[in-house]
């Protein structure tokens, strides 16, 4: 007996998953499509995917762009299909509506590795990393089939949403050093990965801190997201002396507002991200960025996220200038054995 084709395989799931559609575009005839038809053609449909057999002058990204409306969503298709590319007249799956948006398996999880960074270049030490070992970096990630995504995408997730790809990663930045301008976006531009940069707005123009400039030149890059670090990058749990629980409260609101109405007012877009200085944050503190309508904070807590993560404390790894690449690939958690709670 021949063993049925990827087009029989995908056709018996398209009837499993299209019963009880009230309408489909009919099926194909098995006959080879003509050499000269470059269009790709809906086999089948149903408001949850579709059947597509591409044409010759389709890609995954096209597809995506098609039927998705943002080519960025060509892992969409590629993570279904378990495919890199789309090939000539081999029929696939299009998920029109998130598939297993929390991303739990049988036996194992998703989690999404959150990334930081401080400084890059300039003196050798161990908050500062170079900028060949920051390339080497980002070239692994790329040849690896990672997927950079933008901290704002773990949203949806979080709330159950929205599903992404399975090696999904994130990249930041803290506190706001020009070495960011000068080594990182470049570097960045050259793979076409984001990043969210995390400033405290007393630093903004002062001794090797970014200037205005440098700022609105990162966020019109469409890479770099600018977002709060704090106003004084004072350690939010730790009190003065001598201040009274109402100082304290109206000092965490000032760290929360202060940043965010500044860099909303000059780079005229929404900050609703927080970095903790030295990561560390309490009760008080979340209430403070509650109420200045944050709706994601990181720390520096090691490890990846998972759907359930608390959106206001998700865990961020480090990223040393003393790694190596051995080093930095054992920091990726994108997944976690057992079930999830």
């Amino acid at each position: 007996m021949r063993p049925r084709s990827l087009f029989h395989i995908l056709a018996a799931v398209a009837v499993a998953l299209l019963a009880g559609c009230s309408s489909s575009p009919p099926g194909p005839s098995d006959a080879p499509a003509s050499p000269e038809r470059s269009a790709g053609a809906v086999i089948a449909r149903s408001d949850r995917l579709l059947i597509y057999r591409p044409g010759r002058d389709d890609t995954l990204r096209s597809i995506a762009l098609q039927f998705l409306g943002d080519e960025e969503r060509d892992w969409v298709i590629s993570d279904f299909n378990q495919l890199s590319r789309a090939v000539t007249d081999q029929p696939l799956v299009v998920p029109l509506k998130p598939v297993n948006p929390i991303g739990v398996q049988d036996d194992r999880y998703q989690t999404v590795p959150i990334l930081c960074y401080h400084r890059f270049g300039g003196a050798s030490n161990k908050m500062s990393v170079s900028p060949a070992n920051f390339a080497a970096q980002l070239d692994w990630l790329a040849r690896n089939d990672y997927r950079v995504i933008r901290l704002s995408q773990l949203l949806g997730f979080l709330q159950g949403r929205e599903a992404l790809p399975k090696r999904s990663v994130v990249i930041t930045m803290d506190d706001g050093y020009e070495s960011v301008h000068r080594y990182a976006l470049p570097l960045l531009r050259k793979n076409g990965f984001p990043a969210t940069l995390f400033v405290y707005s007393d630093f903004i123009g002062a001794g090797d801190g970014l200037s205005w400039s440098q700022l609105t030149e990162l966020k019109t890059s469409g890479l770099v997201d600018i977002q709060a670090h704090s106003k004084t990058h004072r350690n939010l749990i730790e009190r003065l002396p001598g201040e009274t629980d109402e100082q304290y409260r109206q000092s965490l609101d000032a760290e929360a507002r202060a940043p965010r109405e500044l860099l909303e007012r000059r780079l005229s877009s929404p900050v609703r991200q927080y970095a903790y200085p030295f990561g560390d944050a309490n009760e008080a503190v979340l209430d403070a960025l509650t109420r200045q309508q944050y709706q994601l904070g990181v720390t520096v807590t090691p490890g990846g996220n998972a759907f359930f993560a608390m959106p206001l404390m998700l865990r961020r790894t480090m990223i040393f200038g003393d790694m190596d690449i051995d080093a930095f690939k054992a920091k990726l958690q994108i997944s976690r054995g057992g079930v999830a709670p």
